[in-house]
């Protein structure tokens, strides 16, 4: 049996999975073209821009960040972003949950659109480290997104293969983008001050730029 993959599936379950699957196909083909057409939009100042222009704006950046997740685009812009339109301490929160969101609806559309597609053990290498990370919970999530040996949109599908819980890969998930969250958002705010003749930067560029440095130095103790 392929791993993630129900047991007894019946033939209409497959064909509805199967139709899932194309359709999943078409929205990331149809999304990295329109990406690609709209590149110019992707400027962090142009996110900025639009995002700041609707009422609601928590809300379209955690939709925009989720999408975004699914469609292979960094999450760095989304967190450039983010500094620059909530500022330091909002934009890290808005962001760590836009990336969690993002992370768990990749893991979600794998476990029960791409179920049984691949099996893990078949993957050269990159079906040992999911494994792995299978074993050790949210612990191996965390140190996987800390070391990214997969980019970010591809690890979300490629854990969803897997049959860690979704509670564990969540908090793992969370933990493991968080320093690289903060170094962004509180840089990008930072800048933005700069930018708008502001005194108080120098908080949030302390900040990012420890997190920054935590970045580095937590993977090669997690290592050891």
């Amino acid at each position: 049996m392929m791993r993630a993959d129900l047991p007894g599936a019946a033939p209409p379950f497959r064909r509805v999975r199967a139709v899932g699957r194309v359709l999943w196909m078409l929205m990331i083909a149809v999304g990295l073209i329109a990406a690609w057409r709209e590149r110019a939009d992707f400027d962090p100042a142009a996110l900025r821009n639009l995002i700041a222009a609707y009422p609601a704006a928590p809300l379209i950046f955690l939709a925009l960040q989720t999408v975004a997740s699914l469609l292979f685009i960094p999450r760095t812009l989304l967190a450039v972003a983010a500094g620059l339109v909530f500022g330091a301490w909002w934009g890290v929160f808005w962001a760590a949950i836009g990336g969690t969101l993002g992370a768990i609806a990749g893991f979600l559309v794998a476990r029960y659109v791409n179920s049984g597609w691949l099996d893990l053990e078949s993957l050269p290498r990159i079906g040992p480290v999911l494994l792995k990370a299978e074993r050790g919970g949210w612990r191996a999530v965390t140190a996987l997104r800390l070391i990214p040996v997969i980019p970010h949109s591809l690890s979300n599908y490629a854990l969803g293969l897997t049959r860690i819980g979704l509670a564990p890969y969540a908090v793992g998930s969370f933990l493991g983008q968080l320093p690289m969250t903060v170094a962004y958002v509180d840089l990008a705010a930072a800048g933005g001050r700069l930018a708008g003749g502001r005194a108080d930067w120098v908080v949030p560029i302390a900040v990012g730029a420890a997190a920054l440095l935590a970045s580095i130095v937590i993977p090669r103790i997690w290592k050891r």
